[in-house]
């Protein structure tokens, strides 16, 4: 119990010090003052205006570098400001509003195909027209308020930027907990895979959902972490933090480098079950590790202990007892398996250590030896191009579908709202705007958790009514619930739509005396507003995932070729880490990331499009062991001394290109090339005997009493097993992808 109450007040504590509640907490603070100083100066509508630009410039700030922290809160500022002025001259006359309505909610929207930050910016757009309906007061003209709307963003961003330089590092230091937090997840989940009663099918989604979220991290890190050594340079805090990123990142690349075959495992080991628990144990102590640094970073407070040291010196004992007791001439690949994966754990501990000695300032002499223009090249630039715009007005693009689905949907939820009369109407199209995505599946999603956040926040509200009609008691509460609501927005969708019916009903509250009949419309209007957009997302225009799927797919086996070409000229030449294979090698993470979440969607999308389901996953999951196989051969080959690129490895890499070469003609519709297997036959057994070789040359060594392996032997033999073994394995899956991607093509 005192194990759960303890976790318990962690989550509290991390979430308190979160950037999402002390975001909302910049919000709460930027409209309470000017409502509460215009209030009491007899004018609450400028107050309530000031507060309406705050709440309009809001959704833009969110973590990233500081330069585009301000230009996304000013263009956010600029288009509410210009929206609402526009929007409401526009109400004059019905025969002005439909076309202006149509006509704005597209333009606006649309601005999202610049990206993320840019969908952000114009949300606040959209949302500047809904409120334009909202007719609280009319007691200024409306230019005069959509300038008040502007000074509001401006006051906005005045009070985040004061925050953000009273501890510029908070966002830093939270993401770099979150993305140690998910390392932490993604090990835990991989010792899974070699537990017995395992189902391997649930692990490994896991595994994918986890890895795309770090690779989410890992982009927005980088944009916090490089963008501030261009501009501030490389402070002592700035060069420590990108270190641990860097560490980091290569945790989760040695993990997918090293994957687990858990059959294989399984069989090998069945009986030295206690061996594989030792094992299984360290790395479960590798992510509890990472988890006590991570809430020591959410906390500020003191590291942990490091045990990792010590446990490492046992795990190395264990391996050893085992060699010992074995006939290494018989059991010399298991022997070899165990030891890649102590290898393995061991880099992953060094790694933790690196990070430990970093916050202990004891980091030594390590340094970051990289230029500004190379660092620069890891950064996705947006291009902000009018050719752009132009080449998305199609209805291939999805954010062309989109605008226009919206556009009309908020036509019909206007006209729904007028012509039944509907207290409040303009509650529908604010719905409608929050709850409309791109994509079905999240649409759907949020649809679902805004009506049972809002029934939910609706029977709450009603039993606090029914307890109390004091102003004060609602005005607090109206207070706390805009707070939670903000801060829980993007980690709760359900609970955040809780607190903001509560914070909507506690304000009318305050300004309509009948707040039931407040509450009954609430709940009306959310209702009509979620269904029409759910209907809209199913019936106009929709994207389904399984019209572009193939795209995605060709992408990120393209990803995996230049990968593939990457490492193959570094095993020829062996002079230095090019720029190039570092961008190639983090391509092909991200694009399959993108190709895992593309699927994701498919599977919330109606089982009348989820076409050739399990053949899909299948593909999914053959190219997610591609590039863990990949991976793991690249960085085989830049952490070990090997031998000079041989005959029969460029034979096996040509087969392997062609073959993915192939997978992406299949997606393209163009002609399969013609390959001979005959080569890569004898290649493989020219491998086998090299190892055989080797191996037969390490039995007389032991059968002349020398049991130590020198070193130079020990990597031969591990090149000579791991090389082969991948090269074979690349092969088998680039074979089967092309195979399925045919059945995928001829069904």
């Amino acid at each position: 119990m005192n194990e759960k109450l303890k976790k318990y007040q962690n989550e509290l504590v991390k979430f308190l010090r979160s950037t999402d509640f002390s975001k909302a907490i910049v919000l709460t603070i930027a409209i309470i003052v000017p409502i509460g100083i215009f209030s009491n100066l007899g004018n609450l509508e400028i107050g309530v205006s000031l507060a309406m630009g705050c709440l309009l410039s809001s959704p833009s700030d969110v973590p990233g570098s500081f330069k585009h922290k301000v230009y996304g809160i000013l263009a956010a500022t600029l288009l509410g400001a210009l929206s609402y002025g526009i929007a409401g001259y526009s109400a004059i006359s019905l025969w002005s509003l439909i076309p202006m309505l149509g006509i704005m909610m597209f333009s606006i929207s649309y601005l999202s195909v610049y990206g993320f930050r840019a969908s952000l910016v114009t949300f606040s757009g959209l949302l500047a027209v809904v409120l334009s309906f909202a007719n609280i007061s009319s007691g200024i003209e409306i230019w005069q308020k959509a300038l008040l709307i502007g000074a509001g963003g401006l006051w906005y961003l005045a009070v985040s930027v004061a925050w953000y330089l009273i501890k510029p590092e908070r966002a830093t230091e939270q993401f770099l907990a979150e993305t140690m937090e998910l390392t932490a997840d993604y090990l835990r989940l991989r010792v899974q895979l070699i537990q017995p009663n395992t189902n391997e099918d649930v692990v490994q989604k896991k595994l994918f959902e986890r890895q795309n979220e770090l690779n989410e991290h890992h982009e927005s890190l980088r944009e916090i972490l490089i963008s501030s050594r261009k501009t501030s340079g490389s402070s002592g805090y700035a060069r420590k933090r990108l270190l641990i990123f860097i560490d980091l990142v290569d945790m989760l690349e040695l993990a997918m480098a090293n994957p687990i075959d858990s059959r294989r495992m399984r069989n090998a080991f069945k009986e030295d079950q206690e061996e594989l628990k030792v094992f299984a144990d360290f790395s479960l102590k590798m992510a509890v590790q990472l988890e006590g640094i991570a809430l020591a970073l959410h906390k500020n407070s003191e590291l942990p202990n490091n045990n990792i040291p010590e446990a490492l010196e046992y795990l190395e004992k264990t391996l050893y007892q085992f060699k010992n007791r074995i006939d290494v001439s018989k059991r010399r690949e298991d022997m070899i398996l165990l030891r890649n994966l102590f290898d393995y754990q061991a880099k992953q501990a060094q790694k933790i250590n690196n990070i430990f000695r970093i916050l202990q300032n004891l980091e030594g002499k390590r340094k970051i030896f990289v230029k500004d223009k190379e660092v620069l090249k890891f950064l996705t630039p947006q291009e902000y191009s009018f050719k752009t715009l132009l080449s998305n007005l199609n209805f291939d693009s999805a954010i062309f579908r989109h605008s226009l689905r919206l556009a009309l949907v908020v036509l019909i939820g206007y006209l729904v709202g007028a012509y039944f009369s509907v207290q409040n109407s303009y509650w529908i199209l604010l719905t409608i705007v929050v709850i409309m995505r791109p994509n079905y599946g999240l649409t759907k999603q949020r649809t679902r958790k805004r009506i049972v956040g809002t029934l939910i926040g609706g029977a709450i509200a009603v039993g606090i009514v029914f307890i109390t009609q004091n102003p004060t008691a609602y005005a607090v509460l109206g207070i706390l619930s805009l707070t939670l609501a903000f801060s829980l927005i993007q980690r709760n969708y359900t609970t955040a739509a809780i607190f903001i019916t509560l914070s909507i009903i506690f304000i009318y509250a305050l300004l309509q005396p009948d707040v039931l009949n407040v509450i009954q419309y609430r709940i009306i209007d959310t209702v009509i507003g979620a269904g029409l957009a759910g209907f809209g997302n199913f019936l106009l225009w929709p994207k389904w995932e399984a019209e572009s799927l193939n795209k995605v797919i060709a992408t990120s086996i393209n990803a995996n070729l230049d990968y593939l070409k990457e490492i193959d000229k570094y095993y020829h030449e062996k002079e230095g880490l090019p720029v190039s294979y570092k961008l190639s090698r983090k391509r092909a993470f991200l694009d399959l990331g993108a190709l895992s979440v593309a699927f994701q969607r498919m599977t919330q999308e109606p089982k009348s499009q989820q076409k050739q389901l399990s053949l899909l996953y299948e593909i999914v999951g053959l190219n997610h062991t591609f590039l863990s196989a990949l991976a793991s051969m690249g960085s085989y080959i830049r952490t070990h001394p090997t031998t000079s690129a041989s005959k029969d490895f460029e034979t096996y890499t040509r087969g392997i290109s062609l073959n993915l070469t192939n997978c992406v003609n299949i997606l393209e519709k163009k002609e399969i090339i013609k390959k001979e297997n005959l080569e890569i036959s004898d290649a493989g057994r020219s491998l086998q005997q090299k190892f055989d070789k080797l191996a037969r040359k390490r039995d007389l060594e032991i059968q002349a009493g020398k049991e130590q392996i020198d070193k130079h032997m020990r990597y031969k033999l591990q090149e000579a097993h791991l090389i082969t073994g991948q090269l074979e394995w690349l092969l088998d899956i680039s074979e089967k992808l092309q195979e399925n991607l045919e059945k995928l093509n001829a069904e």
